[in-house]
């Protein structure tokens, strides 16, 4: 049976290209259990492959064709090949992180295929240390991030003990009904024209022009605010190839709200400080650090509007604030003072209007960077933002999968032309998860961002200090 595809999802499916594969993906860390045997992680594979029934969200492909009169449908792939997806892999020696993390650089290159479900799995073997790795992708049109380490968090225990968890693709009962909150309704009542293009600000989003007359003042005077017109051009935005670098690492959540605590910020303030000075670092050794500041994009929950709390703290990311990165300035403390304000002002900007008006707003920031790329303009089109920075909640607790336990979760995610790069991060159990997704070709030693970042963390917390 064939279902309809929404236009956001149609959108992903449709912005893709070999150089431009558009799935997000996961990086997991486990340990084996105490007294597991020789054959554990083959009998983990076979756990993973061996399921009774697909849930029906891994099971269907986008298709069409004269019967749907051109229009992308879902339909569900009637030679479903368990094999395919499920793949167990190993590591060649010495089977050092690097090993991995250069295998998951690869698996993240390649597009998955349209004639079947949009979606694979991989157990890997051959750390050094014993412990077994899963890397997983999926189509951003099956899923986004938030309900990427939503779905992860709902097969895993916070008991050791507790065994039959089930894989993330493997059918279960539905979850009991609840009502839909006001915010959910009234995006739910959007038309699908109003998500069918990047410009889609329609009648719905009336009541907007007061919110929109502010932001594009504050944009217009390169202030900061939840739309952006004055991002500098950087090696990050131009025209990418399909290869892809991956790189990862992780930090004590407590060391940085240290940080924020000290300074009156948030902890995703410092996860942007240490983003802006690490970009500093970086572009500074390429001799390409431009003199206007950085801008990134953070997206941010519907809940914004409420508690104006940004998707560090939850909620599903649909609207979007342009930080200032100040990147221009040498001082650590001065970096995480000026970003702490512009997010305040970005939420602030979001906090007078409804989710309706947050996605129009989103969609006016996010056309110069879609449009761009599609009309060939990279290098005429001044781009919007440099680069994407998000940070996804995860569990606060150790969990397990089977006995295994989870000691890591790295996100990977999706550059795009005219934005080569994309960090990404996930809180799990006291640390901060980093995951750095860019082209391989336009972002030369991509590594190197995990010594800047490190070193970043230092700087701020010597500049506390003194």
């Amino acid at each position: 049976m064939v279902s309809p595809i929404d236009p956001s999802s149609t959108a992903f499916l449709l912005a893709e290209n070999r150089n431009m594969p558009m799935h997000v993906g996961g990086l997991q860390l486990f340990e084996k259990p105490e007294g597991a045997g020789p054959d554990y992680i083959r009998n983990m594979y076979l756990q993973m492959r061996d399921v009774d029934e697909i849930s029906p969200l891994f099971l269907k492909h986008p298709h069409r064709s004269l019967r749907t009169a051109g229009q992308l449908v879902w339909r569900p792939d009637e030679q479903f090949d368990i094999d395919h997806h499920v793949r167990h892999s190993a590591l060649p020696e010495p089977g050092r992180i690097r090993e991995l993390l250069d295998l998951c650089s690869r698996l993240h290159s390649t597009r998955l295929a349209w004639e079947r479900p949009l979606w694979e799995a991989h157990i890997i073997e051959g750390l050094a240390d014993g412990r077994v790795a899963m890397y997983t992708k999926t189509h951003h049109a099956l899923v986004d991030g938030i309900s990427a380490m939503r779905l992860l968090q709902s097969v895993l225990s916070t008991d050791p003990d507790e065994r039959d968890m089930p894989a993330p693709w493997g059918a279960r009962p539905p979850a009991p009904r609840r009502e839909p909150s006001d915010a959910e309704r009234e995006l739910a009542e959007l038309p699908a024209t109003a998500l069918r293009t990047a410009l889609g600000i329609t009648a719905e989003a009336a009541g907007l022009p007061g919110a929109l007359v502010r932001t594009l003042g504050k944009g217009l005077r390169n202030e900061t605010s939840s739309l952006s017109l004055h991002a500098p051009r950087t090696i990050l935005n131009q025209k990418i190839t399909g290869s892809r670098r991956f790189a990862a690492q992780d930090w004590p959540v407590e060391r940085l709200r240290a940080i924020g605590k000290a300074t009156g910020t948030t902890l995703n303030d410092v996860v942007l400080a240490m983003c802006s000075g690490a970009m500093r670092t970086y572009l500074i050794e390429l001799g390409a650090l431009p003199e206007a500041p950085l801008v990134a994009m953070v997206p941010v929950g519907l809940n914004a509007k409420q508690s104006h709390i940004a998707s560090a703290d939850g909620g599903n990311a649909v609207g979007a604030v342009m930080v200032q990165l100040a990147t221009d300035r040498p001082d650590p403390a001065d970096r995480l003072a000026s970003i702490h304000r512009s997010m305040v002002d970005g939420k602030e900007a979001l906090s007078s209007m409804t989710p309706v008006q947050i996605l129009a707003m989103s969609a006016l920031g996010q056309a110069p960077a879609i449009l761009g790329p599609a009309l060939r303009m990279q290098g005429i089109v001044r781009p919007p933002y440099n680069l994407i920075i998000s940070n996804v909640p995860g569990p606060r607790t150790t969990h397990y999968w089977n006995g295994a336990k989870m000691v890591g979760t790295y996100p990977l995610s999706i550059p795009i032309n005219g934005m080569a790069l994309n960090i990404t991060c996930t809180s799990y159990d006291g640390r901060m998860m980093f995951g750095l997704t860019g082209c391989r070709r336009t972002v030369p030693h991509l590594q190197r961002l995990l010594t800047h970042l490190d070193d970043e963390v230092a700087a701020l917390e010597k500049a506390v200090a003194a």
